[in-house]
């Protein structure tokens, strides 16, 4: 009886401790992945700014590239925090 009652903390500790550990490796990855879209939208916006390689000016305006990138960096976030709900509800 005694050790089913240690047991539990610890299988409980080790959950939480795994837990824990996927929360941040996902959350690295969303930090990788908006950065990543961050330094892709700034590429774009100088190629608009500059005319692009051969000095020729894109269609998309500014504001599109801005908008585009804001819902690219946030969908990262929400799908993988949907991800983890999805995990947690399993549980």
């Amino acid at each position: 009886m005694m050790q089913s009652t240690q047991i539990e903390p610890q299988s409980k500790f080790r959950r939480a401790m795994s837990d824990i550990v996927v929360l941040e490796m996902m959350l690295v990855q969303t930090i990788i992945e908006s950065t990543s879209l961050i330094g892709e939208c700034i590429v774009e916006v100088n190629e608009q700014v500059e005319g692009g390689e051969n000095g020729e000016t894109t269609i998309e305006p500014i504001r599109n590239i801005l908008l585009r990138t804001r819902d690219d960096v946030v969908d990262s976030y929400t799908s993988n925090f949907s991800y983890l709900r999805q995990l947690n509800d399993k549980k």
